[in-house]
């Protein structure tokens, strides 16, 4: 290994450190002896030349085994899979990188992709996809701030009201157990993945937009609530990514601290979060209700072309009584995310609809006045025989054994990605035939 990739394979090994030291806190000395938290953290190409060594020259001078978990993670590549060269002129700079995007975002993006058995094809943008989600969070709490969402002394989420609160509390304690048995397993790749999932997908992308109307209604006590719920989340977020993300999350625990109680120590000598016993059913089945529906409806948009700016109407068919009350619940919200004109209920599907099949039963969208549908079907079906046209060619290129073989390795890899994409393509546009299946 030559010094350019030790520098980098240093500072894999320093961004995925803290997770080994991690003191969990129900450790008791007894539990320490049976259960160190010595963890040594090194590459696979150099388990002879010096692991297996350690071992032997401690157990032979010292009689006691020098560390009891070993963490062997992958060697970090360039994007290509290359092995960094100065000769080839692909060494990525560490430093650079921290100064461009962000320490944090170094950090989370090589535990985002510290999956075993696999070398890691750093790439700037890679790095620069994490700068992004560090300013997503920051323009969370910046949202926080501006709603007056301060931390509540002794707020207790399990007592929420609101489903949309309960909901939350149920998602955060699901990651925080996603995210300990991830650390506890060496599994920081799921880690960061249930963070992020967490963090952008369902905390801003949902949570944050759907509590909206709330924060801007005129339900005094609704409001507080979902104040408190939101400071008391995103106290949950900081305190499960910091290990990760320590600078950014530190700054955000004492700047959020600033109202409301004192903060009792800084994030870092602060408890994990224990969140065993929130969820609610109720709470899960209707909010998951709700963003399915959403997400389905803009799906179909997406998939028909149908313009941005186009408000178009939603039929929900043979509506059971629940998903009429959650309609009428949610009907405002439904119809601002979505970019609906109306939400009717009948029987029968309409003509010239779309259907969308949910947990609940069938939601249509008349289209037909909207978009020329047999063009639109016409469009679906040229891009399917497109995207089948080069799955046959890129599976043909990867049964060659004489391709495989001799060409270089991140090539291969490089078709396997496509194949993969491709098939995804194909799956999304075959789908939104199907919904266009019977309209007429």
């Amino acid at each position: 290994m030559n010094r350019d990739e030790d520098v980098l394979d240093t500072w894999f090994s320093s961004a995925l450190w803290p997770f080994s030291t991690l003191g969990w806190p129900d450790r008791t000395p007894e539990l320490e002896r049976f259960f160190p938290t010595d963890v040594l953290v090194t590459g696979f190409d150099i388990i002879f030349f010096w692991v297996a060594r350690m071992m032997m020259m401690s157990l032979h001078f010292m009689d006691e085994v020098p560390f009891h978990t070993i963490y062997i993670h992958a060697l970090v590549r360039d994007e290509k899979g290359q092995k960094m060269s100065k000769s080839k002129g692909n060494i990525i700079d560490p430093i650079k990188l921290i100064d461009e995007y962000g320490a944090d975002a170094l950090r989370f993006t090589f535990a985002a992709m510290a999956a075993q058995g696999r070398d890691i094809k750093l790439a700037a943008s890679r790095v620069e996809g994490h700068r992004n989600f560090a300013t997503k969070l920051w323009n969370a709490a910046r949202f926080c701030e501006m709603n007056e969402a301060a931390r509540v002394d002794g707020f207790d989420p399990a007592a929420c009201k609101l489903p949309l609160n309960r909901w939350i509390a149920g998602e955060a304690a699901r990651t925080a157990a996603a995210v300990t048995e991830g650390i506890e397993a060496h599994r920081y790749n799921d880690t960061a993945a249930a963070l992020y999932r967490f963090v952008w997908n369902v905390f801003c992308d949902w949570y944050l937009e759907l509590s909206k109307p709330v924060l801007s209604g005129e339900d005094g006590a609704a409001k507080d609530e979902t104040r408190a719920c939101a400071a008391w989340t995103l106290d949950q977020i900081l305190a499960l990514l910091h290990p990760i993300m320590p600078f950014l999350t530190e700054e955000l625990w004492q700047l959020t601290g600033e109202v409301g109680p004192a903060r009792r120590a800084m994030l870092i000598d602060s408890d994990w979060p224990q969140l065993a016993g929130l969820g609610d059913a109720a709470a899960d089945g209707e909010i998951n209700w709700l963003i399915q529906l959403i997400g389905e409806i803009r799906s179909v948009r997406a998939e028909m072309n149908v313009p941005a700016g186009a408000r178009i109407p939603l039929v929900l068919v043979g509506a059971s009584e629940e998903a009429r009350r959650r309609a009428a619940t949610h009907g405002e919200t439904i119809m601002r995310m979505a970019r609906l004109s109306a939400i009717d209920f009948a029987a029968e599907p309409p003509a010239g609809a779309v259907q969308i099949v949910t947990n609940d039963g069938i939601a249509t969208l008349p289209l037909a006045d909207i978009i020329d549908l047999a063009e639109e079907r016409a469009r679906l079906e040229r891009a399917i025989d497109k995207i089948d046209d080069e799955i046959r060619k890129i599976g043909a290129k990867l049964a060659n054994e004489s391709f495989t073989a001799r060409a270089p390795e991140h090539v291969v890899e490089e078709q396997r990605e496509r194949m993969s994409e491709a098939e995804a393509t194909l799956h999304r546009l075959r789908q939104a035939v199907e919904r266009l299946q019977g309209v007429a």
